[in-house]
């Protein structure tokens, strides 16, 4: 058997003041260009590149202390944000290593990349239901999803599986720096980091190929640590489900979600990825509903003292109601919206197209 390709001499494309400058004009785009730490950051800005450069370069870059916060949507958590300065370098390792494994990836995972993402999961998952429903017997669904990913990632595992693909000692020595920063304690990556997305999809695609190549799924779909796939009848599933959790365990240190991880059948519908699915159509979860309730309704009391501008009340509504669009769920926005004068609902014709 061949051997499976290495990359190597990486470093010096991370680290290319191109590439650095590149980031920088990432990192900083639109409103975040006016946080305290970028204004700072740019007042000086090509001698704070330089100066990192030759950190880089040097092997002297260390990696600054994190911002902590916590949040609340759609879940209540802390995030360890970077400062500039190690968000570019995040970045600079982005804009590399994503071409190390873009033909890595399979196409049925979702998060984080490019041309791909949230909306693209639940066409994914719902096309494989129709499908199923003419070829199957009997289909069931199973879902696993991960207990606290993010926090629960083994950096030494993670290392390894590196190791697989990159061979830059350099590179591998940057990579380690970044996992090795992080403030979550003995393991875990931070969920504010740029690179923590590659990491994630890095991670979890061990065992996207087990099941994909291994054990043959073909109507599979992962979306961060929540997968998604269709088999025929209840046995499979459980044996499905069974032996994806005891890959999470042995080979990559994970537990899953016991209330999250189920087995049941297709025409039940499927919870995922912000939606009800069905074969039929889709809705907007519960949790999603009563979530947008709570916001537009501070929201709005806000905006009466004068607290907020109209403008950011309706950018936030119009986020959400893209959301909606992406499902059956005009009615329900016209509902939720009609105390609110100023929010404008356009027609049906607009709402679950593809």
């Amino acid at each position: 058997m061949a051997k499976a390709f290495k990359y190597d001499n990486l470093y010096n494309k991370i680290i290319s003041f191109k590439n650095l400058e590149y980031a920088f004009s990432q990192v900083t785009k639109g409103d975040r260009k006016y946080q305290k730490d970028a204004i700072l950051f740019s007042m000086l800005l090509d001698k704070n590149l330089v100066d990192l450069w030759h950190d880089l370069k040097w092997g002297k870059y260390q990696v600054g202390e994190y911002i902590r916060f916590e949040v609340y949507e759609p879940k209540r958590r802390w995030v360890s944000a970077p400062r500039v300065r190690d968000k570019v370098v995040q970045y600079a390792t982005h804009h590399i290593i994503k071409h190390v494994y873009a033909n890595v990836f399979i196409s049925d995972s979702f998060a984080c990349l490019e041309e791909r993402g949230t909306h693209a999961a639940v066409h994914s998952v719902q096309r494989d239901m129709r499908i199923v429903e003419r070829e199957f017997l009997e289909p069931w669904i199973v879902s696993v999803d991960v207990s606290k990913f993010f926090y629960s990632i083994d950096r030494e595992i993670l290392k390894k599986i590196l190791r697989k693909k990159i061979k830059c000692a350099k590179t591998l020595w940057l990579l380690d720096r970044i996992i090795d920063s992080s403030p979550e304690g003995e393991t875990g990556i931070p969920l504010g980091n740029v690179t923590s997305q590659d990491f994630a999809n890095i991670y979890l695609n061990e065992i996207d190929q087990y099941v994909k190549r291994h054990l043959g799924i073909r109507y599979y779909t992962r979306y961060m640590d929540d997968m998604i796939a269709v088999v025929e009848g209840k046995d499979a599933a459980q044996a499905l489900k069974a032996a994806m959790c005891l890959f999470l365990r042995d080979r990559l240190n994970l537990i899953e979600n016991p209330k999250k991880s189920q087995i049941f059948p297709l025409a039940q519908g499927v919870n995922a990825y912000g939606y009800k699915i069905w074969t039929t159509h889709r809705l907007v979860r519960d949790q999603s509903k009563r979530a947008v309730k709570r916001r537009i309704k501070a929201m709005n009391r806000k905006l009466e003292n004068g607290e907020i501008e109209l403008h950011d009340v309706k950018q936030s509504v119009n986020s959400w109601i893209g959301h909606a669009r992406h499902s059956n769920s005009y009615n329900l926005t016209k509902k939720i919206f009609a105390p609110y004068s100023y929010v404008k609902i356009e027609g049906d014709e607009k709402f679950g197209k593809r």
